[in-house]
């Protein structure tokens, strides 16, 4: 690339779902949860606030003072728990903005962020991060532009609600779907809107159709989606590259890489998400 102005890369710092999950069956592709970070041209996107977030915080302390837009899909747990551990938020100077859509009871993020570091959960309050943090509530459906980036958001099928994101810069777009569950008699028009013609699409792959139709332990209902689902709607948007994400914590490195066989089979340009992986989605411009 020739400069940060024609940047767009797309980082991985957790990549689970669910619950972190650390372990000698978990190295290759890593066991902290959802946190997905976006260098777009000048700016900083990060997704999600999982325990990936404090890794991803220990790699700014070197390049103080930071600023960066940082977008919840959701307030469950494992997409904000690393929140209260990343260290850019606690030192004066560094201005993060954040953004996400109210919780059906009418939370706003800033509430259920605060809510997570009280007492007797936490040990200090929000109110000890020293950073300038900004607040932002959203809408489904909503667009928002930070310079010449552009962010589309659309309304997931998830208990409690969530959002997707599309990012699109200089005629590329990234493509940040979780969590998710598909219908079972049509495909998500929300999702098919948000991932069409993507050079990238990153998408809740939490089960197979095996786990999710299993009889004894059916997970219908619980707000996620199969890799076989992520191809279909891969193939109807137009995707060039599907990056399956959301790993359910029990599956270790060996299941995940029969999974990357399977689903290369039926989609050639399909990977699995790991910890430390990066895309350049520049690689897809046209010359």
């Amino acid at each position: 690339m020739s400069s940060n102005g024609d940047r767009f890369e797309i980082k991985f710092w957790g990549v689970r779902g669910s619950i972190p999950c650390p372990g000698t069956q978990t190295v290759r592709y890593g066991g902290n949860t959802s946190c997905v970070e976006m260098r777009v041209g000048q700016e900083r996107l990060i997704f999600d606030g999982g325990t990936g977030l404090r890794i991803l915080g220990e790699s700014l302390l070197s390049e103080m003072p930071v600023t960066g837009h940082l977008f919840f899909t959701h307030s469950h747990w494992d997409h904000i728990q690393g929140f209260p551990f990343f260290a850019p938020a606690f030192i004066p100077g560094n201005k993060f903005h954040i953004y996400g859509l109210p919780a059906p009871n009418g939370a706003t993020i800033k509430q259920r962020l605060h809510d997570q570091m009280l007492h007797p959960n936490f040990p200090v309050p929000l109110q000890i991060m020293q950073a300038n943090l900004e607040f932002y509530d959203l809408e489904a459906r909503e667009i928002i532009n930070i310079n010449d980036v552009t962010i589309e958001t659309g309304k997931l099928n998830h208990p409690g609600e969530a959002l997707g994101y599309r990012v699109t810069y200089q005629d590329l777009t990234g493509v940040y779907i979780t969590d998710t569950e598909h219908f079972p008699n049509h495909l998500d028009h929300n999702v098919l809107h948000l991932a069409r013609n993507a050079e990238v699409l990153i998408i809740d792959t939490t089960y197979t159709d095996e786990e999710y139709y299993d009889p004894k332990s059916s997970k219908v209902g619980w707000g996620h989606s199969t890799w076989q689902e992520a191809v279909k709607i891969a193939q109807v948007a137009n995707v060039k590259k599907l990056v399956l994400f959301h790993h359910d914590p029990s599956h270790h490195d060996d299941f995940l890489d029969n999974i990357k066989r399977q689903v290369q089979q039926v989609f050639s340009n399909a990977i699995l998400a790991k910890e430390g992986l990066t895309i350049d989605l520049t690689q897809f411009a046209s010359h």
